[in-house]
């Protein structure tokens, strides 16, 4: 029996040590207060362990819902990627989250990217930053917020566009579409739920309450009052007409084959007839789901918590993390020659 104990807690006591060393990662990270006029943005600036000050910056735009500056740690392995790259990280918490000022349901994907420059701009003040060589990295809703900062900052030097939207509303219908299908529903749910759609649309356009919409549809469904606002505000976002501010730059476009959220064939589709080549790079994932997280691993909430524990560098496709770091390598190189 005491034999058997003591087994448990060596176990115990290297399974413990296998967690803490794969949760350690090369860089240093401060917490900084970005002051932007009244209000305070709290966050993470994440620097090489080695090389020289200033170091190039890689500015973290998050997607949907209440993400911290970390995103739960999931940034954390991309932040060192780019360390190795000898690149820092900028991320910072969403208005509202873990006790920052505002909430983010009330921002507009425009009030998004001014938060975004005046980060920027605070970046560009701290002499181990080095401001002439920003860029931005952006997933999934930050698609409609990346190109408005490149139009409101002219020295960004490259963007990293992880499943960007493009379409508010054509994303919102393949959205629909592909969830439907990967859960099965009947004929009669999925016209149900078109049904509901096409009602909350008409809604929209005509600027209803969000008392309206509920007489309307009746069940919410998890829309809350905060939400319908922040859906009013930014529903008839498009990309298209702000991503030409993306065309003077290195531009690495990252798509996922399980992408319920965004249509990568149409996504793909407006970055090429927009954006030229050779600036433009596509990079395929056909493993990965929205997030970049193997499918097979995101498929199982059992596999997924094991690894986001044990080895959270494996959470991502196979290639991700190292393509990124190249494109930021080749990014600084092109810019050591000028």
């Amino acid at each position: 029996m005491l034999a058997t104990l003591a087994a448990l807690v060596a176990l115990a006591a290297g399974l413990g040590g296998l967690v803490i060393r794969q949760n350690t990662y090369d860089l240093r990270e401060e917490v900084v207060t970005i002051r932007r006029g009244g209000q305070a943005l709290e966050g993470v600036l994440a620097l090489p362990e080695q090389g020289k000050e200033p170091f190039p910056l890689v500015v973290f735009v998050h997607g949907d819902g209440p993400v911290d500056a970390t995103h739960d740690t999931f940034y954390r392995p991309i932040w060192e990627s780019f360390a190795r790259a000898g690149y820092a990280s900028l991320s910072w918490n969403k208005p509202g989250v873990k006790g920052a000022p505002g909430d983010w349901l009330d921002q507009s994907m425009d009030d998004r990217a001014q938060e975004a420059v005046d980060a920027i701009a605070w970046a560009r003040r701290r002499p181990d930053v080095d401001g002439s060589r920003i860029g931005l990295w952006g997933a999934s809703q930050a698609g409609w917020v990346l190109p408005k900062i490149a139009a409101k900052d002219p020295g960004i030097r490259f963007a990293i566009a992880v499943s960007p939207a493009v379409n508010w509303h054509r994303q919102g219908r393949y959205n629909l579409f592909a969830e439907l299908r990967r859960d099965g529903a009947s004929d009669t749910e999925i016209t149900a739920a078109l049904r509901r759609r096409e009602t909350g649309l008409e809604l929209l356009g005509r600027g209803a309450s969000y008392e309206e919409y509920v007489h309307a549809v009746g069940d919410p469904q998890g829309m809350t009052a905060a939400r319908w606002r922040f859906v009013s505000k930014n529903h008839t976002a498009d990309a298209s007409a702000d991503l030409p501010a993306l065309r003077r730059m290195p531009v690495l476009l990252v798509l996922a084959g399980h992408d319920v959220n965004v249509d990568i064939a149409d996504t793909e589709a407006t970055y090429r007839r927009l954006l030229p080549e050779p600036a433009l790079r596509v990079a395929h994932y056909p493993d990965a789901t929205h997030g970049l997280v193997k499918h097979d691993v995101e498929n199982s909430s059992l596999r997924l918590t094991l690894t986001a524990l044990c080895a959270p560098r494996a959470l991502f496709a196979d290639g991700f993390l190292e393509d990124q770091r190249q494109f930021l390598a080749s990014v600084g190189a092109r810019g050591a020659k000028r």
